[in-house]
């Protein structure tokens, strides 16, 4: 929970560095660790300042259009500022690979576990999202809970 509520904090500093710079891209983006959010502060790290460069790194699912992210990309690049943004989102890809780290070693802490029945458990109903929560497991837990909670035949 600590490394989820770190990356977390990594995500606000690295906004406050682009409100800094007068960079809106929150509203243009939803959410700036997505595909596009991260492809253009990845590119910004890198060097590249133009606004319509950076557009164009958008993903097709991105509502805004290129012109529109393309102003909101346009501020000032100060280098004190984009020193903050480089520092935030390498501490912030040091947590996602500590968030990794420990769902993979929690996956093998589950398959290690003797399974309660021979059956596999019924799938679950409900609705399928589009897309899972930043702080959800990326491994199948419920199928792992389920089969060391099953009651033996």
């Amino acid at each position: 929970m600590v490394l989820i509520k770190e990356a977390a904090t990594k995500v606000q500093r690295m906004q406050k560095a682009l409100i800094q710079m007068n960079l809106q891209l929150h509203k243009v983006v939803s959410d700036i660790t997505g595909l596009t959010g991260m492809a253009i502060i990845r590119a910004m790290v890198a060097g590249e300042r133009n606004p319509q460069k950076l557009a164009a790194l958008k993903d097709r699912r991105i509502h805004s259009s290129a012109d529109e992210i393309a102003k909101a990309l346009t501020g000032d690049y100060r280098a004190e500022h984009l020193f903050v943004l480089q520092q935030e989102l390498a501490l912030y890809d040091i947590y996602q690979q500590q968030i990794a780290e420990c769902d993979r070693q929690i996956e093998q802490c589950l398959t290690n576990f003797a399974p309660q029945t021979q059956e596999p458990p019924p799938p679950r109903p409900g609705k399928r999202r589009k897309k899972p929560p930043g702080n959800e497991p990326h491994f199948d837990l419920h199928g792992h809970l389920d089969r060391l909670t099953s009651s033996p035949p």
